[in-house]
């Protein structure tokens, strides 16, 4: 049976709930606070589809079933927990193949956090400059002797990126590091990759630019699905340094995993101040995994199966009263709250307290308006529509 679900103002005991969520999200920070630690700070909380967090469910699901039979059923979990893992170049090297890239042009991070920080902290120099609204760890683990300067996208423009004012914002503030994600988060704005690669041309004397394609796989360009990576384009750009996260489209972040695609120069330089065992064992089998042909052929269809449902829901989530939704090309919507009654902070407690749904509040988001933006992420197809069911009742 489908549970009853309350209408009208939280009662007594779901307001109590919401001010302990709020109070956790203030302790987190620029962050939202872990499903995992909700649950654990806040046993009430029955929390059935998490929204927040940016990954393929139906990639975890692979991996889990390729984990279960050549680790977990066999034994083999103690080894990938008792010995060390790899080290850094090894492991690039059996990324090598499957990324059809030289080894000694891959950095092998703890996530992409690790990368970022560590290319940050080792080529960053007086000034950095960053898209507003971004992933905030760009201009937060930035070193405390390097400038932090802003191109801010605007809302009345759905947050578009537009080539000719950033190349002349670059040329008038003169960073030596550019960062771009594309596709950007939190709103899911992406520059096609012919409009990239001509921009990096005209570009061509700044230092260091960072391109991070945490989401590239759900960016699909023309009519099919495939997508374009700048990562076999490198020679092009020996300036341009790629950052992965394995999470978003793999639907491991549990395991910590990423990668960089750089100069091998810069490569040695990290890896000799260094990094030397910085992946776990499940990380490397990962690893070892996505380096398999036959692997990739049962991912790449969980991968558009995943895209077709998600594109199903954002057109869906356009239809919503009282919100609109921006244009996305990743596996995540930014909403904007059209009424004042409402704050996005209310939303999202009132989503989990009644619905179980965890979405994510942007108050903390750097170049969007305060109270007014919900980020919402795409899950299963039972799950969107769960999701869907549950904004419309919230924003009657």
């Amino acid at each position: 049976m489908r549970p009853v679900i309350r209408r009208g103002p939280l009662s007594p005991r779901e307001s109590a709930l919401a001010d302990r969520l709020k109070r956790l999200k203030q302790e987190a920070g620029s962050h939202s606070p872990s499903a995992p630690t909700i649950l654990k700070m806040i046993p009430e909380l029955r929390m059935r589809v998490d929204a927040c967090f940016l990954s393929n469910p139906y990639a975890t699901e692979l991996f889990l079933d390729n984990l279960y039979r050549e680790v977990i059923r066999p034994g083999k979990l103690r080894k990938l927990l008792e010995f060390y893992p790899s080290q850094n170049r090894v492991i690039a090297g059996k990324l090598a193949n499957v990324l059809g890239l030289p080894a000694d042009r891959l950095f092998i991070g703890n996530g992409a956090i690790e990368i970022i920080q560590a290319i940050l902290h080792r080529f960053t120099g007086r000034k950095i400059l960053v898209n507003l609204p971004t992933f905030s760890p760009y201009h937060e683990f930035v070193r405390p002797d390097t400038e932090v300067v802003y191109n801010v996208l605007r809302k009345e423009d759905d947050f578009r990126f537009d080539v000719g004012e950033y190349i002349q914002t670059v040329r008038r503030e003169k960073p030596d590091t550019i960062v771009l994600i594309n596709p950007n988060n939190p709103d899911g704005g992406y520059i096609p990759h012919a409009k990239l690669t001509a921009m990096l041309e005209e570009l061509s004397e700044v230092p260091n630019i960072l391109v991070d394609e945490s989401f590239i796989h759900f960016a699909c360009e023309g009519d099919g699905f495939a997508f374009r990576s700048l990562t076999r384009e490198l020679d092009r750009f020996p300036n341009v340094m790629v950052v992965k996260s394995m999470s978003k489209d793999f639907g491991v972040a549990g395991i910590r995993a990423g990668y960089a695609v750089m100069a091998p120069e810069r490569v040695r330089s990290l890896l000799d101040n260094g990094y030397l065992w910085n992946s776990s064992g499940l990380a490397e089998y990962f690893f070892d995994l996505y380096s398999r042909p036959e692997f990739q052929v049962d991912y790449e269809r969980k991968r558009v199966h995943y895209v077709r449902h998600s594109h199903r829901f954002f057109k869906a989530l356009t239809t919503l009263p009282g919100v609109h939704a921006y244009p996305t090309h990743a596996n995540f919507a930014l909403l904007e709250l059209r009424r004042d009654d409402m704050t996005a902070e209310d939303l999202v407690c009132r989503l989990l307290v009644r619905r179980g749904i965890y979405a994510r509040a942007c108050d903390d988001k750097k170049g969007l308006e305060p109270g007014k933006f919900i980020r919402i992420a795409s899950r299963t197809r039972s799950e969107n529509r769960y999701v869907l069911r549950g904004l419309k009742e919230a924003l009657r």
